[in-house]
């Protein structure tokens, strides 16, 4: 994995390029896409779209905050997303946690994702 170095006066912080975001954003929405069997197509449209659509692309939005450790801002762009948005999301999401069902498709999820970004070198 390729990394930037930017440094504004400060100690030197190394960000991640864009498209390395892209891909990760891209491996989420196809794995949240897969597991609820919303069409990719409809995650990544502007538009909110039927319950389940927006509910699915909450759950890839949390996941990005949670698992990448991105804040609300960048969690908002990677989805075309206002950052308020991606708070309601996360939000919504952490409240839902406490119906089991809800929380074991989560669990197992954040536990995929964990590993697939690993093998990808994403690094926080």
């Amino acid at each position: 994995m390729t990394l930037i170095e930017i440094t504004f006066g400060r100690p030197t912080q190394v960000v991640p390029r864009q498209f390395e975001r892209s891909e990760l954003c891209e491996t989420i929405e196809r794995a949240v896409a897969t597991r609820l069997a919303v069409p990719l197509e409809d995650m990544r449209s502007a538009s909110r779209g039927r319950a389940t659509v927006a509910f699915a692309r909450q759950i890839a939005m949390y996941l990005a905050h949670v698992v990448m450790s991105l804040n609300y801002s960048e969690t908002g762009r990677m989805f075309r997303r206002d950052r308020t948005t991606a708070v309601y999301a996360c939000r919504l999401i952490e409240d839902r946690r406490d119906h089991p069902a809800t929380d074991a498709l989560l669990q197992s999820l954040e536990t995929a994702l964990s590993s697939n970004i690993k093998t990808m070198g994403w690094r926080q």
